[in-house]
């Protein structure tokens, strides 16, 4: 077996989500725990309308949010949503390292993405601990639809 393979499947088989593209680099069964501190306001719903994890309206729908542009979702009815959706406007496309950046510090993440000071994201909710927040992503990940290797 080539070694990239076997790194690849010793990955997965440790719970760690990775899409097909390598962009998850957290654990997706301790995401799923953490994702508790999160369904407040946040739910994930497939398209189909079949619930994976019930949550929250205040929060968009987060199936599918990894390749998604910022602010686009259509359920997204925060009350602070321009700043987000001028980020999208601007360029942001979910990836791991923009939503770990963004959860540790949403107001922080969007005044720099933005050059606004001013820019507000709505989400009172921090998590600073970059392996809690790698894990959300990857257990993301792991619900969502299947992404297609560039």
């Amino acid at each position: 077996m080539k070694p990239k393979f076997i790194a690849t499947l010793a990955l997965a088989l440790s719970g760690t989500g990775v899409l097909a593209d390598g962009h998850a680099t957290g654990d997706a069964s301790a995401g799923d725990k953490v994702f508790n501190k999160c369904k407040a306001c946040h739910s994930i719903v497939r398209t189909d309308g079949d619930v994976i994890r019930k949550g929250g309206a205040v929060g968009p729908n987060l199936y599918g949010v990894y390749n998604r542009t910022a602010g686009t979702e259509e359920m997204f009815g925060n009350k602070f949503r321009d700043s987000i959706r001028e980020a999208g406007e601007n360029g942001l496309v979910w990836n791991e390292s923009d939503f770990v950046a963004y959860i540790a510090d949403p107001k922080k993440f969007l005044a720099t993405f933005l050059n606004d000071s001013k820019a507000k994201s709505g989400m009172s909710f921090k998590l600073k601990k970059e392996t809690d927040a790698k894990a959300v992503w990857a257990y993301l990940v792991s619900v969502g639809p299947e992404v297609e290797a560039d």
